[in-house]
């Protein structure tokens, strides 16, 4: 990847990195200490309980239930739902309302939004053949492939079932778009691009559309939902584009920083999966032998200790760690324009804790 690209993406060169190098901390956030699962334990206390009464309630083969079910156990950080209540809430207090209908029918939105997610989780467990995810056995070793398939098939379907039932045309076709862009995505990931000028939009839009366009749409629904106006919808949307972002950059470093125990899977398993993601991409530039390994993806032996010690001895991760943080300033920014309240600067303190994972 050449220098020009790095500027796209990075809005000036290394130098101006430790502008934005210390976390984003409390201070940065006005010094309102809000735990954002603290004041939303009535939204998610029994979370993970209703997803799987849903599922539970939409089948009568056992089987398909405890596969469909065996994600959900609340044993993940529940950040995709944390979110979409705190904006929901947050929009709603700058719309002046206190429906506790709009909000069971917001919570439904993002109970969507994890079901979506773990339904990934369960095909892409499938594609790529992970023995591990969470800190336990993936849901292919412990099932046959049809059977997994069809499971993440099932958890859709219902999760869809359940939006229907919501009867807003605007949040139906948001929602749909989450789908359109995670199959896309995955498609994008199946392949890459040659030219290497060409792999880091690649490796944006993919993320975009595997990641981001989960949260970003998730929240956009919950605005529209509460009848918010398409400038605030709009800052919901860019707010979740940008904590997806940022999250999936933090995951990507932490592949290359972090152990099993901490990240519940092997380290370099993107590598092992011959996925190059912006650590990669970044050390290109120092090391342009990467070029050729990105190409083959990574299949001959020692392509994967290699490209693994390559990036540590490059600065991809701090660059990494730099466009992540550049995403969690931006949403910060987005954030300080709804009006305050706890829920609000609990959207703030999320920029804290995505960038925060990263220590």
């Amino acid at each position: 990847m050449n220098r020009l690209l790095q500027l796209k993406y990075l809005s000036g060169n290394l130098k101006n990195f430790n502008k934005i190098s210390t976390p984003i901390s409390y201070s940065t956030v006005q010094h309102i200490k809000v735990d954002p699962y603290l004041i939303l334990e009535d939204d998610l206390k029994y979370f993970y309980e209703d997803v799987k009464k849903i599922l539970k309630s939409g089948t009568s083969q056992t089987e398909l239930e405890k596969i469909s079910s065996y994600y959900f156990d609340g044993q993940g950080k529940a950040i995709r739902p944390m979110v979409s209540m705190l904006m929901a809430r947050a929009v709603n207090s700058q719309l002046g309302l206190n429906s506790r209908l709009l909000l069971t029918q917001q919570r439904q939105i993002a109970l969507f939004s994890e079901m979506v997610h773990s339904a990934s989780l369960v095909h892409d467990d499938v594609i790529d053949q992970s023995d591990y995810r969470r800190g336990k056995p993936s849901v292919n070793v412990l099932w046959n492939h049809k059977k997994v398939t069809m499971a993440g098939d099932y958890i859709l379907a219902v999760a869809s079932i359940m939006i229907s039932r919501l009867k807003n045309d605007d949040v139906t076709l948001c929602l749909s778009q989450i789908l359109t862009d995670l199959v896309q995505g995955e498609f994008m990931q199946l392949g890459s691009k040659e030219s290497e000028n060409e792999r880091f939009d690649h490796y944006i839009t993919k993320t975009y559309r595997k990641t981001g366009s989960l949260i970003a749409n998730t929240l956009k629904a919950t605005a529209i939902m509460a009848g918010a106006n398409n400038d605030l919808a709009e800052i919901a949307f860019q707010y979740g584009r940008n904590i997806g972002l940022a999250f999936q950059l933090v995951d990507d470093l932490l592949d290359f920083v972090s152990s099993t125990e901490t990240l519940g899977k092997p380290a370099a398993a993107d590598l092992k999966l011959g996925l190059a993601t912006a650590p990669v991409l970044f050390a290109c530039e120092r090391f342009p032998e990467l070029n050729p390994m990105i190409t083959r993806r990574f299949n001959e032996p020692g392509d994967v200790d290699y490209a693994f010690e390559l990036v540590h001895k490059s600065q991809g991760l701090e660059q990494t760690k730099f466009l992540a943080k550049k995403h969690c300033l931006e949403a910060l920014s987005l954030a300080r324009q709804l009006t305050p309240s706890q829920y609000q600067k609990g959207l703030e303190v999320v920029c804290e804790i995505v960038i925060n994972r990263m220590k």
